[in-house]
């Protein structure tokens, strides 16, 4: 039987980030995935400067090989309404496909990889545990996203019970006729607001690549409802007429929404398998990194010892560096979250300043520095 120091199911950015944290230090670590790499992954797809510091990541060599598209603006609005445009000084985010930044992260953790296999079974053994009657380890690391098969063994109610956000989306590359009716700027992805707040859509061009999406805490007719969008944007000239109409989905906790238990002897979870998305944007890669950088650290500092009780120091961290989580609270009735959308997404300065730098960017929250 293969033995290692950590296995970690799920290879994206929160189980690499975790995984070249531990390989850094000397530790055998095991990635298994059910995916081979690179793998399509639905996501709008930026990571701001903070993750890029996390990460250590040469934004130089990175671009000469795969998409790091500088953004600059932003144009928000709502949908079926008018929007604006704000723009910086410098760059403050960058467009990235999630199918090269993923299996970049993976294949330099350094861990060994387990592609193509599925976590079909879970036992403990004193103190090891047993995966797929094949490999051993004394800790385990689940960060196979909203359906992680870890969180399921940890008790999470997958598929119901849990107030999920839901969303449809869409990425393809764009031919030369696509392009030139494409009005969207490569530097400026476009958000815009659901009038009941209940979500947003968004349209972000990466180089010749565009990607379109919606995703709602409602996900009642939300095929419609992302169709709706599509036609909204068409109408304003802002992408091509003619597109592909396959759509991919995906689901996720909004943090503080629901709360999944994030440890257990010798096992944790990180990004959105411990349910890490930032409640007002829905951006799970910053929390995702920074997620698996705490729990690599607190494994560390455990020296071995992954008794329930020496891994206590992972949730506290997480709730210092995401707060506390608390229930959502109501905005009222509908004609007044109407109201209320009209007026906030209409100031320049709540976009900017609340919508933009604090929801979007966390501009606020100085970026973490991997060990």
């Amino acid at each position: 039987m293969e033995s290692c120091d950590v296995l970690i199911v799920g290879g994206g950015p929160a189980g690499s980030s975790a995984a070249w944290q531990l390989r850094q230090q000397g530790l055998d670590v095991v990635v298994m995935d059910k995916a081979q790499f690179p793998r399509d992954k639905v996501c709008a797809g930026w990571i701001t400067p903070a993750v890029v510091q996390a990460l250590r990541l040469d934004v130089d060599a990175y671009a000469k090989e795969h998409v790091l598209q500088p953004i600059t603006a932003f144009r928000t609005g709502l949908i079926d309404g008018g929007d604006l445009e704000t723009r910086y000084p410098t760059t403050v985010s960058y467009g990235i496909r999630r199918c090269e930044l993923d299996n970049y992260l993976l294949q330099r953790s350094g861990a060994r990889l387990r592609l193509g296999q599925a976590l079909k079974s879970l036992e403990r053994t004193g103190s090891q545990w047993i995966v797929n009657d094949a490999i051993s380890a004394p800790m385990v690391i689940g960060a196979g996203g909203h359906f992680c098969p870890v969180a399921r063994f940890m008790g999470a109610k997958l598929g119901s019970g849990e107030p999920v956000i839901s969303a449809k989306e869409i990425e393809f590359e764009m031919s030369h006729m696509q392009r030139y009716e494409c009005q969207v700027r490569p530097d400026t992805p476009e958000l815009y607001f659901c009038r009941d707040l209940k979500g947003y859509g968004w349209c972000f061009r990466k180089g010749n690549h565009l990607n379109i999406g919606l995703g709602r805490e409602d996900n009642r007719h939300l095929t419609e409802q992302f169709k709706h969008f599509c036609n909204f944007l068409k109408q304003r000239g802002r992408i091509p007429h003619d597109m592909p109409d396959t759509l991919h989905g995906h689901a996720y906790l909004l943090y503080g929404h629901a709360v999944r238990r994030q440890i257990d002897d010798g096992m944790l979870l990180v990004g959105d398998a411990a349910g890490l998305a930032y409640p007002q944007s829905g951006e799970g890669i910053r929390p995702a990194v920074e997620s698996g950088l705490i729990a690599a650290a607190t494994i560390l500092e455990a020296s071995g010892d992954y008794r329930r009780q020496q891994l206590l120091a992972y949730s506290s961290r997480l709730v210092s560096r995401f707060g506390v989580a608390e229930s959502p609270r109501s905005v009222g009735p509908e004609f007044l979250r109407n109201l209320l959308a009209e007026i906030l997404m209409g100031s320049k300065w709540f976009t900017r300043h609340v919508v933009l730098d604090r929801w979007f960017l966390h501009a606020h929250q100085a970026g973490m520095q991997a060990g």
